[in-house]
């Protein structure tokens, strides 16, 4: 048996607050994980021999031995024991270096695939605990649930979320986590909020009492836009579109929060209008050379994730 074409989702952080940093340099964090309908896909052929092969991916810069997807099938044959290998080929759409997690989704998708292939039969709490290792954000997506995260991120709550679509905004820079997280500019002050606190304003926002679509803020959207200039520029020209964006995790991708489908698509077209303005106003690329906008996509946010029902 084979498994083909399984989904590996993009996620956002609906905010990212930064409250205090470990001995060990882990940060603790406080965020709201949200899965969005952008997929990589991942398929699995099974071997009998116990190598693991990545036998395509379109993530063309990265060796195998630094591929999370890789990393993640060996650690979970380290933590079984078993024989059993696989051949693993993996189409990429979530861009790399974007704050959406792309790496880490592929990671999570390798472990549920990889337990229902081998007939392993690990609980979702097993396979977590193998997937922190692998990266703070692997957790969540076998957690597999909008959360509500605290710790260094594996600390999940499952949160319900409202139908909600996103604009995603992708520009052209390439941002490493460890680049923003080791910055000197990044504030690690942020005093704790509650899920409660979180889960009342969610309430008060879908009754029409709050008019802000985002809660709290991303802590590392300062940092990024202090050592990607451009970034802060995109998102000014945003808000003379009417557009409110956030940037997710550690960047490079902004969102916007919409309430319907049509929304997004409008947002989508005067972007698509303006591409080609560094500010939206008159010059046509940006101080580096690279247009503002590579690319954008209309998502639908998700309550769970794909794959959610594969582990018992």
């Amino acid at each position: 048996m084979a498994l083909y074409h399984v989904p590996a989702p993009a996620k956002i952080n609906l905010f990212l607050h930064v409250t205090g940093r470990r001995e060990d340099g882990y940060h603790f964090l406080q965020t709201a994980f949200r899965f969005i309908d952008l997929n990589d896909y991942l398929s699995f052929v099974p071997r009998s021999d116990g190598q693991i092969h990545r036998t395509h991916t379109t993530l063309s810069d990265v060796e195998p031995e630094q591929d999370l997807v890789v990393k993640a099938a060996r650690a979970l044959q380290r933590a079984t024991g078993t024989q059993q290998g696989v051949d693993i080929a993996c189409i990429k759409n979530i861009p790399s270096g974007a704050g959406m997690g792309g790496g880490s989704s592929d990671a999570a998708t390798t472990l549920i695939a990889l337990n229902r292939l081998w007939g392993l039969g690990l609980s979702r709490q097993a396979l977590m605990d193998i997937a922190l290792p692998l990266g703070a954000d692997v957790p969540v997506f076998v957690f597999g649930q909008a959360a509500f995260a605290e710790g260094v991120g594996e600390q999940l709550q499952a949160i319900q979320m409202p139908p909600r679509d996103y604009l995603i905004i992708r520009p052209p820079q390439f941002i490493s986590t460890g680049k923003i997280f080791g910055s000197e500019c990044l504030t690690r002050d942020e005093k704790p909020t509650t899920m409660t606190f979180f889960t009342d304003w969610q309430e008060k926002f879908w009754q029409g009492k709050d008019n802000n679509p985002y809660f709290g803020r991303n802590n590392l959207e300062s940092v990024a836009f202090s050592l990607y200039p451009d970034l802060e520029v995109l998102k000014q020209g945003l808000q003379r579109l009417k557009l409110n964006a956030r940037m997710t995790g550690s960047g490079s991708c902004l969102f916007v929060e919409c309430r319907d489908k049509q929304s997004a698509m409008n947002g989508q077209v005067e972007i698509d209008r303006n591409r080609s303005k560094i500010d939206f106003s008159g010059s046509a690329e940006t101080s580096s050379g690279k247009l503002l906008v590579e690319q954008t996509w209309v998502c639908s946010g998700l309550q769970d994730h794909p794959l959610r029902y594969w582990i018992k």
